[in-house]
């Protein structure tokens, strides 16, 4: 690996680690640099997703304040990310390259839609909920195997994993976007812990990459906490809905 290599793969690990804090779909600019600089297909995807756990935690961390009070709830959904992850690791080591990729942007287009309309569908949710005390803490009854769900997308791939997750919790938890956007974090890097885990075990990983993309997704995760917190609502909301377009876009193209 040349300097040139070394020190692009870096800033894209900082740039990814920036923008899965804020939202997610950082692999959306990690993978791309690897398979532009001859990492196989299957090679780039494990070590990206191993790369990026640290970066997830730097920002569950600058999203602290935020995490406030939601331990049992974060505690909950992990065991939900973590199972999906371990299916969706499985389903990446099995399953043919395009099988799962082929739903890609049709899930990441639910997601936006789902984003744009949380508010609305959360308030009809909870208007349903009023008779028997509105939603309970941990969310309505269906969130953990949504959560779960996105947890085998997020082994398998993962990118606009946040997008995803952020739509799920908005609509069936009732709590602030920035406080589930820290919890978000959380989900993701257990995520991507767990298949990092499996992926380390049985898979072919570029260790020398995953130190790289390491190093910048922990500077991109302060920085993404440092201004991803200061959104207001319905900013954050549009750019998680745009960050979903541009996800899209680059499928599709």
């Amino acid at each position: 690996m040349s300097l040139f290599e070394a020190v692009a793969i870096l800033l894209a690990g900082c740039a990814a680690g920036t923008i899965n804090t804020v939202v997610g779909s950082g692999t959306l600019i990690t993978f791309p640099t690897l398979l532009a600089f001859g990492v196989p297909p299957v090679t780039a995807n494990v070590s990206n997703t191993i790369g990026l756990v640290p970066g997830s935690l730097s920002g569950a961390v600058g999203y602290r304040r935020e995490l406030a009070g939601q331990r049992s709830r974060v505690l909950r959904l992990c065991s939900a990310s973590a199972l999906g992850a371990l299916v969706g690791a499985g389903l990446l080591l099995k399953l043919p390259p395009g099988a799962f990729e082929a739903i890609v942007p049709v899930l990441i287009v639910l997601g936006c839609v789902l984003v744009i309309a949380g508010p609305r569908i959360s308030s009809w949710i909870a208007r349903r909920h009023e008779a028997s005390g509105g939603l309970p803490v941990n969310g309505a009854w269906w969130v953990w195997p949504l959560v779960a769900a996105t947890g085998v997308y997020g082994g398998y791939f993962g990118a606009a994993q946040g997008v995803l997750l952020m739509a799920v919790l908005g609509i069936g938890i009732d709590e602030t976007l920035q406080r589930l956007n820290g919890a978000k974090n959380v989900l993701v890097a257990v995520a991507n812990g767990v298949s990092g885990i499996v992926f380390a075990v049985v898979a072919d990983v570029d260790w020398l990459v995953v130190v790289i993309i390491a190093c910048g997704a922990i500077a991109g995760g302060q920085l993404g906490a440092a201004y991803g917190r200061r959104l207001p609502p319905t900013v954050l909301r549009w750019f998680i809905v745009a960050v979903g377009a541009i996800a899209v876009a680059a499928f599709l193209l």
